[in-house]
């Protein structure tokens, strides 16, 4: 009975029930990744896909990005009470005020119905490249929102299953490639579309009401799992402070400070103390930054633990509205969602880690490196990508080199691609040996990517840990801060400018820090070396 039971639940029964809902979430990713036409979407996988229940609450995910899908689970029961949903619409937004993350990030809200029922909603989150900023890419140096492109409040982009194409035109009419972006448009209906039908499918092989008690139980299940693993941080208070670089406009060495409370009852995340919202677009609105702070927990958990709302449980987060990482309107937002982001798990992970030394690697690089360029006008174009870096050593081990990690589960674009694609060359692609930290477990080591320019283009540039390098843990030492340079110049962390064909940027990327002295690894190797001569 143990074998199949935690309590009162069967284990077995729920997992399969689990597996199945993130089957179709991996499904809709299928969908969507191979019938997008951007490289952005298609080839690096900068997208989300989701389940919900019919109050909005998470009920599964995909593998996919945690910014997009925690950021996406805090926010949907807001989005989706207090509308009459009819079966084929389609909800569609970016405002990071309203359910979004930054404006880039576009999400398609379906409801879904069975037996004529409200049984749920599917949901995807996709990044596009191009969302009508001024600067290629529309990922500026911004200051305020509206410099950031267009802004698409919550609105019915379909409605019984008939396409606003007025609504629709309004949004493409503002962009470089609206072809291509019509055809992303279409991709995220479509991934929308397939997993409404599983998701029916699958309500209808069950009997009446099994569903939602399977449901249920799954979100009781996960809450159960989450406080057993809670339950293994001691009592006590926790403090961390990391920094920001800066915003691109002067602010420079930008506290996020973490405390965290962890009682018998559950745990408080407290960002007391952490900078106002600045005058970059560092901002981060409360979504994102659940994101980070459940990612970090969820890392926690016994890995059978459903994706789901009740696995967010436990956890309570607390941070003063208008600071840095509770944002109000109509701060520029660009680089919270993938910088701050990043930063927050870096102090919420360097504050627990002070209570479970052993379970939580040293400071990974600690940013996505933002790349965006392009040109506007006759042949315009836009490209965007995230670029990977080191990983923190821990007690097991040394950090993996070259690796997306935390906030983003991207991919880079492909070389072929990327030259197949846009007037660029790259030049050089390589680990940037020597950048992890040193400990008795080094750090990983980051990236060196060279694009040489065949065109003039706009470029800019959102990166972090330029200034302050991502931290060793126990005694390791710091990874190298990452560099930008153009033609051997260096450049600013967050910075817009001119490239003109011929010229060369090179983006080297952290590497992470290491975990423990570094001399403790000959003592091993001596001690090993005695053993094996005995």
């Amino acid at each position: 009975m143990s074998g199949l039971r935690a309590g009162s639940f069967n284990s077995v029964e729920l997992g399969l029930f689990s597996s199945r809902i993130a089957a179709i979430c991996e499904e809709m990713g299928a969908m969507l990744g191979r019938v997008a036409f951007s490289p952005n979407i298609r080839d690096r996988l900068d997208y989300s896909c989701a389940l919900f229940n019919r109050r909005g609450q998470l009920l599964g995910q995909a593998t996919h990005i945690p910014v997009h899908l925690g950021s996406m689970a805090y926010a949907m029961v807001d989005l989706v009470e207090n509308r009459e949903w009819r079966a084929g619409d389609m909800l569609i937004l970016n405002d990071p005020y309203k359910g979004g993350t930054h404006l880039p990030d576009i999400t398609l809200v379906a409801p879904v119905f069975a037996r004529g029922e409200l049984t749920g909603f599917c949901a995807n989150r996709a990044h596009h490249a191009d969302i009508g900023s001024d600067a290629p890419g529309s990922m500026p140096v911004s200051r305020t929102l509206a410099e950031e492109g267009i802004l698409i409040p919550p609105t019915l982009l379909i409605s019984a299953g008939k396409v606003d194409e007025v609504f629709l035109k309004s949004i493409l009419q503002g962009l470089t490639s609206p072809d291509t972006s019509r055809g992303d448009f279409n991709a995220q209906v479509a991934a929308n579309l397939l997993g409404a039908k599983r998701l029916r499918e699958l309500v209808l092989s069950m009997d009446s009401g099994d569903f939602e008690q399977q449901e249920s139980s799954l979100q009781a299940w996960a809450q159960s799992l989450v406080m057993q693993s809670l339950a293994s941080i001691p009592n006590g208070s926790y403090e961390f402070e990391d920094y920001l670089d800066d915003d691109g406009h002067g602010h420079i060495d930008i506290p996020v400070k973490v405390t965290i409370r962890v009682r018998d009852d559950g745990v408080l995340v407290d960002f007391a103390g952490t900078a106002q919202q600045v005058q970059g677009n560092l901002n981060c609105p409360m979504p994102v930054t659940a994101a980070a702070v459940f990612y970090v927990f969820r890392c926690l958990m016994p890995e059978h633990t459903p994706a789901c709302h009740g696995a967010l449980k436990g956890v309570n987060i607390s941070a003063p509205l208008g600071c840095l990482v509770n944002a109000v309107s109509p701060g520029a937002v660009a680089a919270g969602n993938v910088e701050t982001s990043s930063r927050i798990v870096d102090a919420v992970c360097g504050a627990l880690a002070q209570a479970l030394p052993e379970q939580f690697a040293a400071a990974s690089q600690g940013t996505m490196n933002n790349l965006a360029m392009g040109r506007r006008g006759d042949r315009g174009w836009d490209y965007y990508e995230t670029l990977a870096g080191g990983m923190g050593g821990t007690a097991d081990g040394n950090g993996r080199s070259a690796r997306h990690s935390h906030m983003t589960n991207t991919l880079n674009t492909p070389v072929e691609v990327l030259e197949l694609n846009y007037p660029l060359r790259i030049e050089q692609y390589a680990v940037r040996r020597g950048s992890g930290g040193a400990g008795q477990f080094a750090g990983g080591d980051g990236v060196m990517r060279q694009y040489l320019f065949l065109e003039n283009a706009e470029v800019s540039l959102l990166t972090e840990r330029r200034r302050h390098p991502p931290w060793g843990l126990q005694g390791g030492q710091p990874g190298q801060c990452g560099r930008n340079q153009m033609d051997g110049r260096e450049l600013p962390g967050k910075t817009r400018f001119d490239a003109l064909a011929g010229q060369v940027l090179t983006i080297m990327t952290p590497g992470g820090g290491g975990y423990g002295h570094p001399g403790a690894v000959s003592c091993i190797k001596q001690r090993l070396s005695e053993t094996r001569r005995h």
